[in-house]
């Protein structure tokens, strides 16, 4: 009955946070290029909207989240998603919801979304998490999470956090999108395809380039 307390609290946050705005609605998408024939467009900023009279409850409901995750894995945990992709009724509403499974010392590498805030709460385990603020002063903050403790994180901030205990850690977290996206640092500026160029890594880092090379050359796991 706890965790279900947990995700019905998360709900409710989340929906908190949405708000309307008089400016442009928020991208939905990485990008959305405009065409001037409709007919040629595939892409929406969302998705396309059933005919309300043939919704069904199964358009809003998604089952497993109970369900603990693999975490066997080189970062040592797993992210499960229920956004708009895993309930389609999401689509419009301006929600989602996460579930983090963490290995012993796992942890959800340093990571951003850029179109949500998060807040997250400890169903097990103990996290150590953080955030840093933007340029020039990248302030970190960080806590200490035990079991029942919620921590935000805010739109397109910097975030990670580390299972700092022996035994296995459960998070879930509510985002204020549909889609939120997410950015893992190492996978796109090392892991990115095609490749950066060296050359700017190495000055940008203030590395040798073969280190660099040897960076790009890994294969850095989503836990997504």
């Amino acid at each position: 009955m706890k965790a279900i307390n947990f995700l019905e609290l998360f709900v409710l946050l989340a929906l908190a946070s949405s708000f309307s705005s008089a400016s442009d609605p928020s991208p939905l998408q990485d990008f959305c290029v405009a065409i001037d024939d409709y007919k040629s467009g595939v892409f929406v900023n969302g998705k396309f909207c059933k005919d309300p009279k043939l919704a069904t409850p199964d358009d809003f409901f998604f089952s497993g989240l109970n369900i603990p995750r693999n975490t066997s894995n080189p970062v040592g945990s797993t992210v499960t998603p229920v956004n708009v992709a895993q309930i389609a009724g999401l689509n419009t509403l301006g929600v989602s919801l996460v579930r983090i499974d963490y290995a012993p010392y796992g942890q959800n590498p340093p990571h951003t979304h850029p179109r949500a805030s998060e807040i997250l709460v400890v169903q097990e385990g103990t996290l150590y998490v953080g955030f840093v603020t933007s340029n020039p002063e990248n302030k970190l903050f960080t806590k200490i999470l035990n079991k029942g403790d919620v921590f935000v994180f805010p739109i397109g901030l910097i975030h990670f956090q580390f299972n700092i205990g022996k035994t296995n850690a459960v998070a879930f977290a509510g985002l204020s999108s549909q889609n939120p996206g997410v950015i893992t640092i190492a996978n796109a500026v090392f892991g990115s395809d095609p490749p950066i160029n060296p050359d700017v890594l190495a000055r940008a880092f203030q590395l040798d380039q073969k280190v660099v090379k040897s960076l790009q050359a890994k294969f850095w796991w989503d836990n997504n």
